[in-house]
């Protein structure tokens, strides 16, 4: 299954694959055409979620140790979609509905908010423990996000949370069970209404220009 796009009202929910949903390079040209649907017919706010055990897990290891020739141009797609989300012209949540690893996890931060399932799952940057440095941007990204004090954890333990150590570390915002997940999500972002995407837009790249910057010119 690919990412798929569906809408429940004016709420655009992206449904990121039912497998691991490793950031291929077809998986990611998929996503970012599906980004451009949502815009094109007018959603007011954005979900993403995932089918089964895996929200992401992030960089495709295999395409990228068959590709090593093709790893700094691989590394700014993917870095291209955390800088997309995070200044995407609408409210975004991410419906945490199973394991969010590495750039899973990242793609999640990027989102203005995130709900976790409450009882299976874990939230998890194991960087330093398979020994992939974070790249100035993703570093960037997350501490954007979280408290200081969270960051450190976060990015120098490998720590798995689950549900409702995530929400303790602030690394998402509620949990629900898995049957509420969408619907807590879309709870979340319909009271905002529709706002001018030019002008959401621009607030989101000032707030958050320095992350751009260095996702965009780092790999």
């Amino acid at each position: 299954m690919t990412a798929t796009l569906r809408f429940e009202d004016k709420i655009a929910v992206l449904d990121l694959g039912e497998d691991e949903n490793r950031f291929s390079p077809d998986w990611l040209d998929s996503v970012d055409q599906l980004l451009d649907q949502a815009l094109s017919e007018g959603a007011h706010a954005l979900v993403t979620t995932a089918t089964g055990k895996f929200y992401s897990n992030g960089l495709d290891l295999d395409w990228l140790g068959a590709n090593g020739d093709k790893a700094k141009w691989y590394v700014q797609q993917v870095q291209s979609l955390f800088a997309r989300m995070l200044t995407f012209p609408m409210p975004t949540v991410a419906a945490i509905n199973g394991h969010a690893f590495g750039a899973g996890a990242m793609l999640g931060i990027a989102h203005d908010y995130r709900v976790m399932r409450d009882d299976r799952g874990y939230y998890c940057f194991p960087e330093v423990d398979i020994n992939i440095p974070f790249t100035e941007g993703m570093a960037a990204l997350i501490q954007a996000k979280l408290s200081p004090a969270s960051a450190i954890v976060a990015m120098t333990t490998g720590r798995r949370y689950g549900g409702s150590d995530a929400f303790a570390a602030g690394l998402v915002d509620f949990t629900a069970s898995v049957d509420a997940l969408t619907a807590k999500a879309i709870e979340m972002v319909a009271p905002i209404g529709p706002k001018n995407a030019g002008t959401l837009g621009a607030i989101k790249s000032t707030m958050f220009a320095s992350v751009v910057t260095a996702l965009n010119t780092d790999g």
